[in-house]
């Protein structure tokens, strides 16, 4: 039992019309058609979709959806997460069809995180064109890209995806962003692998369940050229960065964080490190970026301190 990758995200919009223009003139991703439900469906691939956004009482991630090997490996999954503990509910095949797959399963982590596994994966009768003639998406074999959550029941949740669902530690840090002093107890991460090269399909952070629902997900371009262009789209066109270029420690990823209309950020980046899954050692580094990623609470901090220092 293990999951393959990444397959897509479901969101819910109250203006579902605001994220076209995120997604197609910001990111580049390619509008499909939507849904027989009405649902605004995005492209980044040959996949039907990656994005899909349902209009809703409240902008908000819904769900992350991972796809799993076959039947049998589904109905394996769903008595383990069942035996956990946790909700399963059984999609029905207009469900299935509303995802492009054969069949799935939906449930939670015990932070409340909204997941999907399905299996019997779709692509789309025509070829992916960027509307901002982006050659590609990194995807393939390593799925989409990976979605990050928060717990606040952290040791509680990283069990549940190791020993239930069968994602695997990639990298295990502590960050203590208070200077690591006796009065910092730090924050627990973990990020996961799945059977693929990328260095993590999901990741948690200790702390509440944002509001939007998740920390952040990630779409991976081909270039550093590309992520530019993306970084000035975004300054250009008004949506709040919530984190400066950068470059991670731990999957090397070059990029930036932006703000979605659900409240919840979308790491653009590129040039991410592909890993061997079957002989990964598991790391635990000590910092989250090797240059850049100003994040906009660090900036809000400091012009806070800027502005008591100027009034004094």
């Amino acid at each position: 039992m293990g999951v393959k990758a990444l397959g897509y995200v479901v969101i819910e919009s109250v203006d579902p019309a605001r994220w076209d223009r995120f997604l197609c003139e910001l990111v580049g991703a390619m509008r499909a058609p939507d849904g027989a439900d009405g649902a605004m469906l995005f492209r980044v691939d040959e996949r039907v979709f990656r994005m899909r956004i349902e209009r809703g009482a409240r902008d908000h991630f819904t769900a992350a959806g991972y796809e799993v090997a076959d039947a049998a490996a589904l109905d394996a999954l769903a008595d383990a997460i069942a035996a956990a503990g946790r909700p399963v509910e059984r999609g029905s095949a207009d469900l299935a069809a509303s995802r492009g797959v054969t069949g799935l399963i939906r449930t939670s982590d015990p932070a409340g995180n909204g997941l999907e596994f399905y299996h019997g994966d779709s692509a789309a009768d025509t070829p992916f064109v960027s509307p901002l003639g982006i050659d590609h998406f990194v995807t393939g074999d390593q799925g989409m890209g990976h979605a990050v959550f928060s717990a606040p029941n952290f040791d509680e949740c990283v069990a549940f995806y190791q020993d239930v669902v069968g994602f695997h530690p990639t990298d295990m840090p502590r960050f203590y962003f208070g200077g690591g002093g006796p009065d910092d107890p730090g924050m627990g991460f973990a990020f996961m692998h799945a059977d693929n090269g990328r260095h993590h399909s999901i990741a948690l952070g200790e702390g509440p369940v944002p509001p939007s629902g998740a920390v952040h997900i990630m779409l991976q371009l081909p270039n550093l050229l590309e992520v530019g262009k993306a970084h000035d789209r975004m300054k250009a066109m008004g949506y709040p960065e919530s984190a400066t270029l950068g470059q991670h420690f731990n999957d090397e990823t070059v990029g930036f964080y932006v703000q979605t209309p659900a409240g919840f950020d979308l790491e653009i980046g590129c040039d991410s490190l592909v890993i061997d899954p079957a002989s990964w050692e598991v790391t635990q580094h000590i910092g989250i970026s090797q240059w850049g990623h100003e994040w906009a609470w660090q900036k809000a901090m400091k012009e806070a301190q800027m502005n008591a220092a100027a009034a004094e």
